[in-house]
């Protein structure tokens, strides 16, 4: 092989390499550019699962890596969530942001998720007909009751029964089981559904829950229409609607006569005087 070939090769593996060295740095220019640009933050999470009304401790917090745009209310700072109520559900490794706790002060527990004006209260419900088993925080629901009504507690128990709607589109701030006694002093659990009311409608249900069975419905939370149920009775439910209705009768016209017309003479007999009445012939027919 001639001297001038082996120049020639040389040349272009030396200009290979060059183009090969250039291309390198520019493409590691830009990766560099693209990892600067999409640099972490470390921002406050879960370290495991936690229920609505539950207060963080700093052992319940832990830091994750977040890469690009932080996340709207997201914390920085472990101190700045420690010793918060958490007003939803947390899940293990989720970020904890600003909306999901409760504001500060305002400690743990159900009553920092309750908003201003409002009050909870517990109702108890049968664990067979009731939803407690199906209702989660957020759901809405209609309270009904079943009763004897006070202008019917002479009337038979069974025909006297009546249920009515009482609050519609209420919403539930949680559901779960509550350790009471019964009459013997031995613990039993009940269950416990905690709606979201006004003032006037805590009255209202505390009033129910002594007096009548509550039951509680389940509705569409996108459905916020009030239906106006006028209630209904034991005896509508086995009332035949099939069968012809009764024919009203005709009521009765009395007829009232008019009195007969009289006419009054004055007779006088000497010293004496007197009235004679006398029917006139219409009055005599």
């Amino acid at each position: 092989m001639n001297r001038r070939l082996l120049t020639i090769l040389a040349s272009a593996f030396v200009i290979a390499a060059i183009c090969a060295f250039l291309v390198w740095r520019v493409v590691g220019a830009r990766l560099n550019a693209a990892t600067h640009q999409a640099a972490t933050t470390r921002i406050v999470a879960a370290a495991a699962d936690f229920k609505l009304g539950t207060l963080l401790t700093p052992a319940n917090l832990t830091t994750i890596e977040v890469a690009g745009p932080l996340p709207k209310g997201a914390i920085l700072k472990p101190e700045q969530a420690a010793g918060r109520g958490v007003i939803s559900d947390l899940y293990q490794g989720e970020p904890i942001l600003e909306s999901r706790l409760a504001p500060v002060g305002s400690g743990g527990g159900l009553a920092a998720t309750i908003p201003d004006g409002m009050r909870a209260c517990a109702v108890k419900v049968d664990e067979v007909v009731g939803v407690a088993g199906f209702v989660t925080p957020g759901m809405r629901v209609d309270v009904l009751i079943s009763g004897i009504p006070p202008n019917m507690q002479n009337a038979n128990q069974t025909t006297g029964q009546k249920v009515k709607t009482l609050l519609q589109n209420i919403q539930v701030l949680s559901a779960g089981t509550d350790i009471q006694k019964d009459n013997e002093g031995k613990p039993q659990q009940v269950q416990v559904v905690n709606l979201l009311v006004s003032p006037e409608q805590a009255e209202i249900l505390s009033l129910a829950s002594s007096q009548t069975h509550i039951q509680l419905v389940l509705r569409n939370p996108l459905d916020t229409q009030i239906a106006e149920p006028p209630g209904t009775v034991v005896s509508n439910l086995f009332e035949d609607k099939n069968a012809p209705k009764a024919k009203a009768r005709p009521a009765a016209v009395v007829v009232h006569k008019a009195a007969p017309s009289v006419y009054t003479v004055e007779v006088l007999n000497g010293s004496q005087r007197s009235d004679q009445k006398f029917a006139t012939p219409e009055g005599k027919k």
